[in-house]
């Protein structure tokens, strides 16, 4: 398989992943309070969105890699 046909699907792989999810969510944790010893730690919940366009041009750009890829030069 040619490397150009590899990045082709990764790409696919890629933007189809962002289209359906959207992003990411994580947690983050932190003190909220420190008295001696003893402290409270906050957690937080962040979401890390991505537009579907980035998406959208990744699934394309894959076809046309994967396309590139079939034809012999």
């Amino acid at each position: 398989m040619r490397i150009q046909m590899v990045v082709g699907v990764f790409l696919v792989v890629i933007g189809v992943a962002i289209l359906v999810f959207g992003g990411f969510t994580y947690t983050t944790t932190r003190k909220a309070v420190q008295v001696g010893p003893v402290g409270i730690v906050a957690e937080e919940k962040k979401r890390f969105s991505i537009p579907p366009v980035i998406g959208g041009v990744l699934v394309a750009g894959g076809i046309i890699l994967l396309i590139a890829g079939r034809t012999r030069p």
